[in-house]
This record gives C-alpha cells, sequence and structure tokens, in this order.
C-alpha cells in the first residue's frame, strides 16, 4: 500500500498506483544501466504527444511488445514484427514512433560500440553527476534546456529521431541526470 501522505510533486497522480511508484522510485533516480536507458528512450518517444501516464499505463505492454527492450532484438525487427506491433492495442500504435524505436535502436547500438555504453556517452554530458534542481513550483520546470539541445542536436546527427530538445529534457529526467523534484517533495534527496 502506497502512503499518500506524502508530500510529492502535484503531477504524481495519487490515483494512479503506477505513477506514484514512478514518481517515488524512478524519476530523477540516476539510470546506469543500458537496457533501462533504451526502454526509456523508447518510452519517451512514444509519448510525444500525449501524457506520460499514458505511456506508463502501456509499459508492461511495451515491455512484452519490444522484446523486454533487448536493443539487439529490437534492431534487428522487420516490416513483419512492425505490422504486428501497429496492430497490439497494448501500445501507442503509430507507425513513425515505431518504426523510430528501431531506427533508434540502431544508433544505440552503434553508440555502444564507440563509447563501450550508452550511459558512458550520455552521462558524460553531465560528467557522470546528475544536476540537482532547486525548484519550488511545477511551474518553474522548464520544457528543455541548452543541455537537452545539445544532447538532442548530437542524437539527431548520428540518426535517432523522435528525440527533439523536449522528449530530450523528459528523458534527462526520467533517468535522473536532472532531478526536478520540487524542493518539499519526499522523493528530492533520496539517493
Amino acid at each position: 500500500m502506497k502512503n499518500t501522505n506524502l508530500h510529492r510533486c502535484p503531477w504524481a497522480n495519487p490515483e494512479n498506483p503506477l505513477y506514484l511508484d514512478y514518481h517515488d522510485h524512478e524519476w530523477g533516480v540516476p539510470t546506469y544501466d543500458d537496457k533501462a536507458l533504451f526502454e526509456l528512450l523508447v518510452l519517451e518517444g512514444a509519448q510525444a504527444g500525449l501524457s506520460w501516464e499514458t505511456v506508463l499505463n502501456k509499459r508492461e505492454n511495451y515491455r512484452e511488445a519490444f522484446d523486454h527492450f533487448d536493443v539487439q532484438k529490437v534492431a534487428a525487427y522487420d516490416e513483419e514484427k512492425i505490422e504486428a506491433l501497429l496492430q497490439n492495442p497494448g501500445i501507442v500504435r503509430n507507425q513513425l514512433k515505431i518504426r523510430s524505436a528501431i531506427r533508434n535502436a540502431k544508433v544505440f547500438i552503434e553508440i555502444q560500440e564507440e563509447f563501450g555504453s550508452f550511459s558512458a556517452f550520455i552521462w558524460e554530458y553531465v560528467d557522470h553527476t546528475p544536476i540537482l534542481n532547486h525548484f519550488e513550483h511545477i511551474e518553474e520546470l522548464p520544457a528543455q534546456t541548452q543541455l537537452s539541445e545539445s544532447i538532442s542536436k548530437a542524437l539527431k546527427k548520428r540518426g535517432m529521431n523522435f528525440v527533439g530538445p523536449t522528449i530530450i529534457y523528459a528523458y534527462m529526467q526520467s533517468i535522473g541526470m536532472v532531478n526536478d523534484h520540487l524542493v518539499g517533495c519526499f522523493a528530492r534527496i533520496r539517493n
């Protein structure tokens, strides 16, 4: 049973246990595992134009549909697999987003080969140290920053898509590169 009496960031829907769990235990927590980094990259891309809660509610379906985010398997998806994904009601059935996940998997692998891991590549942007912001009100949180713009440009140059600066800032929050839990939120300083 989740403690709903804790002071949390106002976006954490207290009626949705998945959302509370995500807020309490994942969002803003530094993530270095490449499999988890790939999963969140795919999910953030799928979220474009939708609410994060919508995608979070489909997360288990995504894990099943995308071979538990095995980047090698996703990179090898063919037209038959794409068609199967487009018929899967448990995920966002957007052809551009599905093809993007496959394309991004291929680039993800290239980055792993070049840097040893995707984690080494992405965390270098913050010198491997999470940014802890000090926002008091949700309205203060930026949609994007100069850093998210830089990372977005670098990923696009390598061939990724659905990695615009707003998506990348949300990604940075989700993987803990930036901790935007509001001052006063119990989860702000927990790691």
